[in-house]
C-alpha cells in the first residue's frame, strides 16, 4: 500500500471515508439482570453522531454512558432498538470502531511499537514495510518515535494513552471511542492530553463519541455535548458547542462558554440529585457541591 493511500484513510477528509461516519441510536433499550428483577440501564434513547464531529456524552455517575460505549462498539446487543453505523446494524465487535477505554490495555510484555502494530499484523491486511512505515509515522505522530522500543510500565501515563491512540488509528476506524480516556491522570497530564487529542481531532476531523464525568473537558473537545438522565438513561438534551476551532483554554472563560456550562450543570445537577437520592453517589453531585455554584 502506498504511502499517500495510507494517508488519505488516515485524514478522513472525503464525506464517503471511514473518518466521516455516522452513528445512529434508534430507540435502544438495555437492561440487567433475570427478568423478574431486571434493572433498565438505557431507556427508549434515541441519538445520531455526527460525521466528522466531536461528540461527547456527559451524565451522571452510573446512569449508563459505558454501557452505551459497550453497546456501540457491539461488546453488548441492545434488548430493543438499533445501532446503525453509515446504515449498516451493528451486530458485534469490528476494528471499524476502536475504544481507548479508562484503563490502559497495552499488552505489558510488547513495547510500544509491537503494541501498536499487533491488531494489523495479526490480521495480514497491512504488512512489511507499509506496516513499519505507518507505525512509525504514527508514533511520530503521538510523540512516542523515541520511546517505540520501551515497555508499558516504563513509558507515563500520559504515554500510555497517546501510545493506545496510535493503536487505535492504525486499524483506520470510522469512529474513535473514547471512554473516560484521562481520568486516571493527574491534573496537569490531563490538561496535556486534553490539548493533544483536540489538535489530532482537529487536523483530522475522524468522527469522534467522549464520555467524561468533567464538563469543562467536555465544553473544550466538544462539537455536540449530549446529556443523559438518571438510570435509565435518556437524552435529556444536546448542547451545540459553537466555540471556534482550533481552541485554547481562554475560550473557557468566555461568555459563550459560561453560558454552556450553566445550561448542562443545571441539567447534571437535577439529575444528579436523582441518583444521590437513590442512594447512588454521582461524580456531577460532588462536583456541584464543590463548585459553590
Amino acid at each position: 500500500m502506498a504511502q499517500d493511500t495510507i494517508d488519505a484513510e488516515i485524514s478522513g477528509t472525503q464525506g464517503d471515508t471511514p473518518g466521516q461516519s455516522k452513528v445512529e441510536i434508534r430507540q435502544v433499550s438495555k437492561a440487567y439482570g433475570d427478568e423478574w428483577a431486571s434493572e433498565s440501564v438505557i431507556e427508549s434513547l434515541s441519538v445520531e453522531i455526527m460525521p466528522g464531529e466531536l461528540t461527547v456524552i456527559v451524565g451522571p455517575s452510573g446512569c449508563g454512558k459505558s454501557t452505551l460505549v459497550n453497546l456501540i462498539a457491539g461488546f453488548e446487543k441492545p434488548d430493543s432498538g438499533e445501532i446503525l453505523l453509515d446504515g449498516s446494524k451493528v451486530k458485534g465487535p469490528a476494528r471499524d470502531r476502536m475504544v481507548v477505554f479508562q484503563e490502559t490495555a497495552l499488552i505489558p510484555w510488547q513495547t510500544t511499537y509491537q503494541n501498536i502494530v499487533f491488531g494489523p499484523k495479526l490480521r495480514g491486511d497491512l504488512k512489511g514495510k507499509a506496516l513499519r512505515s505507518e507505525a512509525e509515522r504514527l508514533l511520530d505522530k503521538v510523540g512516542l518515535g523515541e520511546f517505540k522500543n520501551k515497555y508499558p510500565l516504563q513509558l507515563s501515563g500520559g504515554m500510555q494513552r497517546r501510545a493506545e491512540l496510535a493503536r487505535a488509528l492504525i486499524n483506520n476506524p470510522r469512529i474513535m471511542i473514547m471512554d473516560e480516556p484521562f481520568r486516571g491522570l493527574d491534573a496537569m497530564s490531563r490538561g496535556l492530553m486534553q490539548e493533544f487529542f483536540l489538535r489530532l481531532f482537529e487536523e483530522n476531523r475522524r468522527t469522534n463519541l467522549f464520555v467524561t464525568s468533567e464538563i469543562d473537558e467536555a465544553i473544550f473537545l466538544a462539537d455536540r455535548i449530549i446529556v443523559l438522565s438518571n438510570r435509565p438513561a435518556q437524552v435529556r438534551k444536546v448542547i451545540e458547542v459553537n466555540l471556534p476551532r482550533p481552541r485554547d483554554y481562554k475560550m473557557l472563560s468566555s461568555e459563550e462558554a459560561y453560558a454552556i456550562k450553566r445550561d448542562a450543570m443545571e441539567i447534571l445537577h437535577e439529575e444528579a440529585m436523582k441518583s444521590f437520592k437513590s442512594g447512588t453517589k454521582s461524580d456531577f453531585a460532588e462536583a456541584y457541591a464543590k463548585s459553590g455554584q
